[in-house]
C-alpha cells in the first residue's frame, strides 16, 4: 500500500524539520508547504505550532489554512495538531483573549496556576481515559512537553488521554478525524513515533476507503 500523504503546514510558527523526519520515520510520504491547494491534495494534515497564540492564529489566517483546516473538520478527513498549532484549533485562549482561535475543537486554553513551574518543560507521563487509535502502545509512556498554556474542551468526551503535571490537564483530545496533542510527538523518541505511527495508520485507512 503507497504511504500517505501528509502535508505539514509552514505558517511561519512550527518545528518543520523535525516533524517532517518523524512523519517518515512513521511511515508517512511527509512534505511541507505553504500552500493550502497543495496541502488539499495530501491524505492528511499535521498543524505544528510554537510561540504565542495570537503571533500564531494571525500567521495561520494570513496563510490562508484556516478555511482550508475547517473544511477537513467539516468533511471528516484527518488532521493533527500539535502543541500551539492543537491550542489555535480551540475557539479561544486567555494568553490572546481578543483574538478568536479557529473554532475546530470546542472549548478555549487557559494559564497553568502559578503553583507549579511555568512553562512545563521536559519529559512526563500521558494517561489514556478512553480508548482511541493514535493511543496504541502509547499510553503511560513519556513524551515531551514545553508549554505555558493547556486546553479545556467543552465537553468531557474529547478528552482522549491526560497528563498529571499541576491539575492535570488534556493532552490528546479528540473531535471526530481531528485529533491534538498538548506535547510534541515528534520530540518524544521512540513514544511520539509510535504516536504518529498510529495517526499515519488511521490516516492511511481513511485514505483507502475515501478511494
Amino acid at each position: 500500500m503507497p504511504r500517505p500523504r501528509i502535508a505539514v503546514l509552514d505558517y511561519g510558527a512550527g518545528n518543520l524539520h523535525s516533524a517532517g523526519k518523524a512523519l517518515l520515520r512513521a511511515g508517512a510520504d511527509a512534505f511541507v508547504t505553504t500552500d493550502p491547494d497543495d496541502a488539499a491534495r495530501a491524505d492528511g494534515i499535521f498543524v505544528p505550532g510554537v510561540g504565542h497564540f495570537g503571533q500564531c492564529v494571525s500567521q495561520f489566517r494570513a496563510a490562508g489554512f484556516d478555511d482550508l483546516v475547517v473544511g477537513w473538520q467539516r468533511d471528516d478527513r484527518p488532521v493533527l495538531g500539535v502543541c500551539v498549532g492543537m491550542q489555535i484549533l480551540f475557539d479561544s485562549s486567555e494568553e490572546a483573549p481578543d483574538i478568536p482561535g479557529l473554532g475546530v475543537l470546542p472549548g478555549r486554553t487557559v494559564r497553568l496556576p502559578d503553583t507549579v513551574k511555568v512553562p512545563h518543560m521536559g519529559w512526563n507521563v500521558i494517561r489514556a481515559v478512553r480508548d482511541d487509535p493514535v493511543l496504541e502502545g502509547v499510553s503511560g509512556g513519556q513524551v515531551y512537553f514545553v508549554h505555558s498554556y493547556y486546553a479545556r474542551p467543552a465537553a468531557d468526551e474529547h478528552v482522549v488521554a491526560t497528563c498529571p503535571y499541576g491539575p492535570g490537564f488534556p493532552c490528546v483530545v479528540r473531535v471526530g478525524s481531528v485529533v491534538a496533542t498538548q506535547f510534541h510527538p515528534e520530540k518524544s523518541s521512540d513514544m511520539g513515533v509510535a504516536l504518529l505511527r498510529n495517526w499515519v495508520r488511521t490516516v492511511a485507512d481513511h485514505a483507502k476507503v475515501a478511494s
